[in-house]
């Protein structure tokens, strides 16, 4: 019986085991034996250099500046992020009925692909749009909104905040409705106003929600590339080259694939160092709450 039923579980689970094997662990034994060669994926001569390539990129300046340029894009897009969804989250939960309807209108930009919202910030943006037009003929504002480092940055971080609020807000609504309205009259009869049971009492007790979203906002942030290939190329002076820009320059547009493999493995034991001192701040934040 017990024989029985881990072939039952193995045939359940083997679909899975599958398409990791294929799609994680082959790509991911590839892309180590192909970061330590010189080869550009196209020449039939594959020479073995050892560590150069992580020496190289380690030493970069430009992986040095997409390292930077990365964690500027965390900085501004995970808290942008957790504010746009909290007041969506916040306000959609408030209201008497509709609640379903108002959360598919906020959810449906995150179904989009990052092509499609990139090319309508990209019209929004332009020189002749009506937005820049407005601006122009009212106050005499000519503004080159991705033109400028600081702007640019801002607005992609914007534009993937506004894109993933609805999920975002999904989770934390979900967070708001499992709170005991018992806890909130308890407050008000203590006298707390708004903010305070806001800040004291929600924002504690939706820790395993926010705990989530941080985690996947800081994930998205570390991925950023469509909206940066679309809309800056990674400039203006490499302002917005993150390090899957760098990435695909290295691999794609030079050709030095086994250094662009280097340059990944760096960058992806760099994202999961860091979601994992996230998450430890986190969890001491949670226990200082009560979560344990």
């Amino acid at each position: 019986m017990k024989r029985r039923n881990n072939k039952l579980g193995w045939s359940f689970t083997s679909p899975y085991l599958i398409f990791t094997a294929i799609f994680f662990l082959v790509p991911l034994v590839w892309s180590i034996w192909l970061s330590v060669t010189d080869w550009n994926m196209m020449s039939p001569d594959i020479n073995f250099v050892g560590f150069d390539n992580f020496i190289k990129a380690f030493t970069s300046p430009a992986v040095q500046a997409a390292f930077f340029v990365t964690y500027k894009f965390l900085i501004v897009f995970v808290p942008m992020a957790l504010i746009i969804s909290m007041i969506v989250a916040v306000l959609v939960n408030g209201l008497p009925k509709f609640k379903g309807l108002y959360l598919v209108a906020f959810f449906l930009p995150y179904l989009s692909s990052g092509v499609v919202t990139s090319l309508i910030v990209q019209g929004l943006l332009s020189y002749n749009s009506a937005l820049n037009v407005f601006l122009r003929g009212h106050f005499g504002w000519d503004i080159d909104w991705l033109g400028t480092p600081m702007s640019a940055l801002f607005i992609i971080s914007l534009m993937i905040a506004w894109k993933m609020s609805g999920y975002y807000a999904l989770i934390l609504i979900s967070g708001l409705a499992s709170i005991n309205h018992e806890i909130y009259e308890a407050a008000a009869m203590d006298g707390s106003g708004r903010f305070r049971t806001f800040w004291k009492v929600t924002v504690p007790m939706l820790y395993p929600a926010l705990f989530t979203v941080i985690v996947l906002a800081v994930g998205v942030s570390f991925g950023i590339f469509t909206e940066v290939y679309q809309l800056t190329g990674g400039g203006p002076n490499f302002a917005t080259n993150t390090w899957q820009m760098e990435i695909f320059n290295q691999a794609f547009v030079n050709l030095n694939s086994g250094y662009a493999s280097a340059i990944s493995l760096m960058a992806a034991t760099v994202t999961f160092a860091s979601i994992g001192v996230i998450k430890k701040m986190l969890e001491k934040w949670g226990q200082r709450n009560g979560w344990t």
